[in-house]
């Protein structure tokens, strides 16, 4: 018998990914292999899941993946004793038009996989009525099933006690309850999570959050509700995904770190090899690399040194001269011609294209993408449909190259974010998920 669960929670903010985090290391202290997974298509996630666990872990992603993909990324379970999945979210949240195989909601990935889930509840506020709210959770849709609920930010004995009753008297498990000014938390970032890799004391971070829940959930009961029929497959494919060249310049550091797991993953197991780079460090992209990527990240926290990277600049632009080059996000940011930060001061990018960006008047673009191309991209031809995530704050004030792509959202609704192209140069405002129609 498997044990998975699928850790969620009736909205955004309720504490899923502190108590992914606790229980992961909470278990692997005990013994156990834990393997996590992101549903959704958060960038960050699966970094602090590896730091827990010691595996890597990878999104999963109704909306922009097919079953066949999915599965085949959750094949590297079959090894673990826990499987434990983070939601994005609330439980049933994702678009109104479906993907590949669903609405991005991770309720689709607990019915997909038949994953049993864990309800993070915050019922500040309320009493009884966090017990209709799971109630109404567990009965909303055929084929989810919960298996019990962790009640966070609790304000008093009386108070949980008075949500215990009313959950014991719907039926619903209560697994555990955490006080509301518990001294555990993660520092925030505008992009929701601090990168992983930016906290010099995670592990010991993470170590506290694994005590103090352990001091407060019953992990024998979560281990025992976690038992369920799935039968991951029996692949060691990794998903197809199309690498950009054979020797792939990657840049990677503090200001370009947002690539999903799962593509450098395609990338390798396609037979590609990936060559890191710090522009941070004036770093330019290897002479025998065939092909240039630049990830998103927080350029605009580095813009000055960015912007006084000579090497980095100068090797960029001689690159570009030969071999294609592409940004995402961040990095597209980069190939602009200047990025405004926060407090209004203009650094120059390295001009390879005309985007010119701002952060001084912050404004979200956020949701999924898909788009299909006007022109080539390294490893897409023109005509190609990518499906993709987009979230960040920069402004556009100018965007004068020919459009890559024309992009619309998950309703199909167009959106002036279509990427630009110039020469062998070429960009996008979205973080390349899979390859679909």
């Amino acid at each position: 018998m498997a044990r998975c669960l699928l850790i969620s929670a009736p909205a955004s903010g309720a504490g899923k990914t502190t108590l992914t985090l606790a229980l992961s290391r909470a278990f692997r202290d005990r013994g156990l292999a834990v393997q996590c997974f992101k549903s959704g298509p958060d960038y960050i996630d699966p970094a602090f899941h590896a730091a827990a666990t010691g595996r890597a872990s990878v999104n999963i992603d109704s909306w922009a993946m097919p079953r066949e993909t999915i599965e085949k990324l959750v094949a590297r379970g079959r090894d673990a004793d826990l499987v434990l999945a983070e939601g994005s979210m609330g439980l049933f949240d994702g678009v109104a038009t479906p993907g590949q195989s669903g609405s991005g909601a991770s309720a689709d990935i607990a019915a997909m996989m038949g994953w049993p889930v864990l309800l993070v509840l915050d019922p500040a506020g309320q009493a009884q009525t966090a017990a209709a709210v799971a109630a109404g959770l567990r009965d909303f849709r055929k084929g989810v099933r919960i298996a019990g609920v962790v009640l966070n930010r609790i304000a008093s004995p009386r108070h949980e006690d008075l949500v215990r009753n009313a959950m014991e008297g719907a039926g619903i498990a209560v697994l555990g309850a955490l006080p509301r000014h518990a001294p555990i938390s993660l520092p925030e970032r505008h992009l929701g999570l601090v990168q992983a890799e930016e906290l010099g004391r995670l592990d010991e971070l993470i170590g506290e959050t694994a005590r103090f829940v352990s001091a407060h959930v019953d992990l024998d009961a979560v281990l025992h509700l976690s038992e369920c029929v799935w039968a991951p497959p029996n692949t060691n494919d990794a998903p197809r995904v199309t690498p950009p060249g054979q020797r792939i310049a990657l840049a990677r550091d503090a200001a370009f770190s947002f690539v999903y797991p799962h593509i450098l993953e395609g990338w390798r197991a396609a037979g590609a090899e990936v060559l890191p780079f710090s522009p941070l460090a004036d770093e330019g992209p290897r002479d025998d690399a065939d092909v240039c990527w630049l990830p998103g990240g927080y350029p605009e926290l580095h813009a000055a040194t960015i912007a006084a990277g000579g090497r980095f600049k100068a090797a960029l632009k001689t690159f570009a001269q030969t071999r294609p080059v592409h940004g995402e996000c961040g990095g597209y940011m980069v190939l602009g011609s200047g990025l405004t930060d926060a407090k209004g001061a203009r650094h120059k990018m390295t001009g390879l294209l005309g985007l010119e960006t701002s952060f001084e008047k912050r404004r979200m673009h956020l949701g999924y993408r898909l788009a299909e191309l006007a022109a080539d991209m390294p490893g897409h031809g023109s005509g190609r449909r990518l499906r993709g995530h987009e979230f960040h704050y920069a402004t556009i004030l100018a965007q004068p190259d020919p459009p890559l792509a024309t992009v619309r959202d998950a309703n199909g609704g167009k959106v002036s974010e279509t990427g630009s192209c110039r020469g062998r140069v070429t960009g996008t405002f979205f973080h390349l998920i899979a390859e679909g129609a």
